[in-house]
């Protein structure tokens, strides 16, 4: 239960991280910001993966998780801003 709620906190922090990093404003509450960070962090392990050649089925808690899950979550905030840009013009 709780690696469940440490799921979380790190979701929301890693997404409201990646929202102050991007440029302009992204209408979003706190959930989606939330689940922002938290597709973010699933980015962030698979590129970490594929970098340093980490299990990423390991429960270990690394000191580069939450940078990690921030570039994903600004990664997954990019795509999501340039898509619905296009779908408004």
């Amino acid at each position: 239960m709780f690696a469940f709620v440490w799921w979380l906190i790190i979701g929301l922090v890693a997404g409201a991280l990646a929202r102050l990093l991007m440029p302009g404003r992204q209408p979003m509450g706190y959930l989606m910001t939330m689940i922002l960070g938290l597709i973010g962090s699933t980015v962030g392990g698979f590129i970490a993966s594929a970098i340093w050649k980490y299990d990423p089925q390991s429960t270990e808690i690394h000191p580069t998780s939450l940078v990690m899950s921030t570039v994903g979550a600004f990664i997954v905030l990019f795509i999501y801003v340039s898509m619905s840009q296009k779908a408004v013009r």
